[in-house]
């Protein structure tokens, strides 16, 4: 079903019966590949740890997590059928709530995109100094994390072509040796690893929310198909069956995963170590190659999901760009590829890395929760955008399909006020602070096109 979109952004949508070899485009193995790339960093290399406390509670708060985070991907599913182009909650919140939303929507997401990045690659240096600079001296862990984050946007600025084809072969490398852990690993997990069922020495449904609060962060980046909707074949095919599969697909990774882990290092331990899988893999195989070889798919999946998020800082903009919500800079391309996005980008997160080599605690842990929050904001706008085309529009729908979307849209709204709420009061204050701040960037821009009130066009 068609919807009025104003501006340039509702027709950017490829024709689906075009010319899918063209260079421009890549199919529904890309967009798999740039979700789950995208959604598995190194971060899940160290998340038993964080929930090591909380015992295997921790499992049914991933699940309950899960169950929220497919919610979420139906709704992507859905809105990018009816609306075109790439900017994924963008467009979203644009067509549903008008284009200060919008503008909101874009402006948290692109300081999600790169501040991310930032965090990212630090945590790649870590698996990098197993190998190199093992005296974590400040001067090389810096050179490592900026060449970290300049190798994915060398790789993205070659072509769109060579980045398809990089994704494809990282989040393959990274994937397989999760996957191995969290498979032949079951058959070495022991119940006595496990400890007690709720560790936490607070009330169940308190460790299964604190452990909610840490677990529903993993699946950010779900929504990059959507964003990079634009380059996809056949996008009201694809980019929903790239979101749902591979918000599975990370699914499976992280709760086998954990599993895995939880059963194989004890608890105690595992509340200690800061490479979980390591030691997992060590415990496994004996010896310290397995862990080494962990440490080497960990800068591995590090490197991917950089490759896929250095696009889609530099797609989001983009978008808001055509719109004249964002600065005009942000059109530049090289050749297909939004180039003054991806360098400018680069270049904040690159300045972000500085700083938190030099004042990580009070700077960096900060920006990291601050990352999150700005994340989230763009999930509830976009469940709440669905939700509001149900209610307004959807009445002709089949009552049966009427139902299921509805209750699909609730529990994808409930699950990113969840998600808000788990961030913590400190990341809640700056976020807002944060999320501000682009007001009077919004002003700039609507004196420039000498609009007041709504937008004319």
């Amino acid at each position: 079903m068609s919807t009025d979109i104003s501006g340039p952004v509702s027709t950017t949508r490829p024709d689906p019966g075009g010319d899918a070899s063209a260079p421009s485009r890549f199919g529904l193995p890309t967009a798999i590949a740039l979700v789950v790339g995208s959604v598995i960093g190194t971060g899940v290399f160290g998340l038993p740890s964080a929930l090591a406390v909380f015992g295997p509670v921790s499992l049914v708060a991933f699940v309950l997590v899960t169950i929220g985070a497919l919610a979420l991907a139906l709704v992507f599913g859905a809105l990018s059928k009816r609306i075109g182009g790439s900017g994924g909650p963008y467009v979203y919140a644009r067509n549903a709530f008008g284009e200060f939303a919008g503008f909101l929507n874009a402006w948290c997401y692109w300081i999600t995109a790169w501040a991310g990045n930032a965090a990212i690659v630090v945590a790649l240096v870590g698996y990098v100094e197993v190998f190199v600079n093992t005296g974590h001296e400040v001067g090389w862990s810096i050179a490592i994390a900026l060449a970290g984050l300049w190798i994915p946007a060398l790789v993205n600025l070659s072509g769109l072509r060579n980045m398809a084809v990089t994704q494809i072969v990282f989040t393959v490398l990274k994937i397989v040796p999760l996957l191995f852990m969290a498979t032949i690993g079951l058959f070495f997990v022991k119940s006595a690893n496990f400890g007690a069922f709720n560790g936490s020495g607070i009330s169940l449904w308190g460790a299964i929310s604190a452990a909610a609060a840490i677990a529903l962060f993993s699946y950010i980046g779900i929504e990059t198909a959507s964003v990079a909707a634009g380059r996809v074949r056949d996008p009201e095919r694809n980019v929903g069956r790239a979101t749902v599969l591979g918000t599975i697909g990370c699914a499976v990774v992280y709760i086998l995963g954990t599993l895995t882990v939880f059963g194989t290092v004890p608890n105690a331990a595992l509340r200690e170590t800061k490479a979980p899988f390591t030691d997992a893999a060590n415990t496994i195989f004996g010896g310290q190659w397995a862990g080494q070889a962990v440490a080497i798919a960990a800068v591995v999946s590090g490197l991917g999901c950089l490759i896929g998020w250095t696009l889609i800082i530099g797609e989001m903009p983009m978008a808001a760009a055509k719109d004249r919500l964002f600065p005009k800079a942000f059109l530049r391309t090289r050749g297909d590829i939004p180039s003054f996005g991806i360098i400018s980008s680069t270049v904040l997160a690159s300045a972000l890395v500085v700083v938190s080599y030099t004042n990580f605690e009070q700077v960096f842990t900060t920006l990291v929760l601050l990352s999150v929050f700005t994340a989230v904001v763009p999930y509830l706008f976009s469940a709440a955008a669905q939700l509001f085309w149900l209610l307004v529009r959807g009445r002709k729908a089949e009552w049966p399909h009427l139902v299921r979307d509805g209750v699909v849209s609730v529990l994808a709204l409930v699950f990113a006020f969840w998600a808000l709420a788990g961030s913590g009061y400190q990341a809640v204050y700056y976020g807002a602070v944060c999320l501000l701040l682009g007001v009077p960037l919004y002003i700039w821009l609507k004196i420039g096109r000498g609009e007041y009130g709504e937008a004319n066009s």
